[in-house]
């Protein structure tokens, strides 16, 4: 049927596959997976930043544009393995990239599309330093950052920059394709780590094929009536995998989109999930949280009844946070059982451990002074007690361990170091073996860098061990004071970034960088002082309180604050200052 003007509106690909089984990632290879999910009727669908139907694209359709996409990179003369960086914006030219390659044997390096806190120069270094890395051979992107990517891989020496369009103009190589086999690479991930020494995280067929299946069969449950949602940046592993690799080998649908328009409008994710009757989708905490605080009154017009998945992951999971969107989401019929919290990295591909679906969300409440002073998850309430919530049971393929300074597995409520092995793990950092030595070990465990604790057999996430601050004797958790901060009015979620300078002592300075929107010089300072008297009360540390500008602390591409990062901005001074900031002696 024609509209108005002739134009057939597009019509989004249906919510399951009625006349094909539905196999939870029981395949040896992201080829072979999509060449089943193309026998379906389901696939991928994307919004424009208003919310209109932009692009439909049945797995059937992006089967056949994926193997015409692999012969055009073929005729490049390209050779088996050679690595195509390709920017991933959210739509089907990405698509047809990523799954070209695997129909041609290449390995494709999703770059981030993203223009990052500090600006073209930033982003073009953060590019070139990837590029670099990875040795690629091609870069494809979108012509609105031809200019950057151009730039950032004239410093990285590659030669080779083209446009989607550019790339769809090259004729098809006459040669037969050879799909990645089951004990070959398939891609490359660029996610967290400094611009000047960016790792790739290399993980091959098998490992992504593993993370998959325990994804769907046992982390989401996933049934043939299932339909996702998702505007997470698919140059990280939890919108990579989670959205772009998992659903197709499960043969479900998902709506995407983008990032900037997610950043842009966050109630725009509930409305169209709404609309959709969305089942599953995940977020870290802030996005719960920016999408709570966006939606207003129109919260009592949607309908989310039937999102059963409400999956958390990518940063510390914030039970105030949880609670606040299931309080204004109520009306939508928005169940607060719904909400999965998770764990996981990109050097597992993606997931280590899950809630059970079918469970309510734990929360579990321990004495602040024990875990900083004896390393202990000792049960407690009221003032002293921080509140940490519980990520599930490692997949049944993963063995975790959580462990001592002297590498002795713990047991029950004691605090360590989290490692890992498990089937999914990535083949190593990129032609980066110092890298990857100091990361896994000989026993073949990930040293995961983050410090948790066992509850009944369930992990509990504490921190990361690097971003620990040493004061007087006592261990200092950053998330503590950047908390305890962001109950200032009028600071929100994101505000903050606490970290430790090395004294002309040895002991660690603490300083508090705080994201100021006032303009007013004695309202600025009052902040300040607010601030540095309530990080004292909460943790009897005396601080230096840094008044920044908005937008200037900068995050990880999976939207974790990078307080690496920051202080290494603070100390190089890339962090302008509102007002010189004063080493300020909290009220007693």
């Amino acid at each position: 049927m024609k509209v108005a003007g002739g134009i057939e509106p597009l019509s989004r690909t249906p919510r399951a596959n009625r006349n094909l089984p539905q196999l939870l990632g029981s395949f040896s290879t992201l080829a072979e997976g999509l060449d089943y999910a193309a026998e379906g009727v389901t696939g991928f669908n994307f919004y424009s930043p208003r919310g209109s139907l932009q692009h439909v694209l049945p797995y059937a359709q992006l089967r056949r544009m994926a193997m015409s996409t692999a012969r055009k990179l073929l005729s490049l003369g390209l050779k088996r393995g050679d690595r195509v960086a390709v920017v991933a914006e959210t739509g089907p030219e990405f698509m047809a990239v990523f799954y070209g390659c695997q129909y041609a044997g290449l390995i494709p390096c999703p770059m981030p599309y993203t223009m990052y806190i500090g600006g073209k120069d930033s982003y073009i270094e953060r590019v070139a330093g990837m590029l670099a890395a990875a040795k690629a051979c091609t870069v494809i992107a979108g012509d609105d950052l031809l200019g950057h990517i151009t730039a950032g891989a004239a410093k990285a020496g590659v030669a080779r920059v083209l446009t989607h369009d550019a790339l769809q103009e090259l004729p098809e190589a006459a040669t037969k394709l050879e799909p990645f086999g089951p004990d070959e690479d398939a891609y490359i991930q660029y996610s967290s780590g400094s611009t000047s020494n960016p790792k790739g995280v290399l993980i091959t067929q098998k490992a992504i094929v593993a993370n998959a299946q325990g994804i769907l069969r046992e982390g989401l449950k996933l049934t043939p009536d299932d339909r996702a949602f998702s505007w997470l940046p698919l140059y990280h592993d939890m919108g990579l995998v989670g959205f772009c690799i998992s659903p197709m080998l499960g043969q479900v649908t998902v709506d995407f989109m983008a990032t900037t328009s997610f950043a842009r409008r966050p109630a725009l994710w509930l409305k169209l999930m709404s609309d959709n009757n969305t089942t599953i989708t995940y977020s870290p905490s802030f996005g719960y949280d920016l999408a709570a605080r966006r939606i207003n009154g129109e919260a009592v017009t949607l309908d989310l009844s039937r999102l059963r998945v409400a999956g958390i992951g990518g940063d510390m999971v914030r039970a105030d946070v949880l609670d606040q969107f299931a309080a204004m989401l109520s009306v939508a019929g928005f169940k607060p059982r719904a909400f999965l919290p998770s764990y996981g990295m990109a050097e597992t591909t993606l997931a280590i451990s899950f809630v059970d679906p079918d469970a309510p969300i734990r929360v579990d409440s321990i004495d602040r002074h024990a875990l900083k002073t004896m390393g202990m998850a000792i049960p407690s309430a009221g003032e002293r007690s921080r509140s940490f919530v519980v990520c599930g049971k490692p997949m049944s393929s993963s063995i975790v361990e959580i462990r001592n300074e002297k590498g002795k597995a713990l047991g029950e409520r004691s605090v360590g170091r989290i490692f890992v092995s498990t089937p999914s793990m990535m083949a190593g950092y990129f032609e980066n073996g110092d890298a990857t030595r100091a990361a896994v070990g000989r026993d073949g465990f990930l040293d995961t860098g983050d410090m948790g604790y066992w509850l009944d057999g369930e992990i509990v996430i504490t921190g990361r061990a690097k971003d620990l601050i040493l004061h007087n004797g006592r261990n200092i958790w950053p998330q503590d004071l950047e908390w305890s901060a962001e109950q200032v009015e009028p600071l929100r979620t994101g505000d903050v970034a606490a970290f430790a300078v090395e004294g002309d002592d040895g002991d660690d300075d603490v300083v508090v960088l705080v994201q100021c929107r006032l303009h007013d010089e004695h309202a600025i300072e009052t902040l300040r002082r607010e601030v540095s008297a309530t990080v004292h009360r909460s943790a009897g540390v005396e601080c230096k309180v840094v008044m920044v500008p908005p937008k200037s602390l900068p995050f990880t591409s999976s939207g974790k604050l990078s307080r690496m990062g920051a202080k290494q901005k603070y100390l190089t001074g890339e962090i302008a200052e509102i007002m010189q900031p004063v080493f300020l002696q909290a009220a007693q």
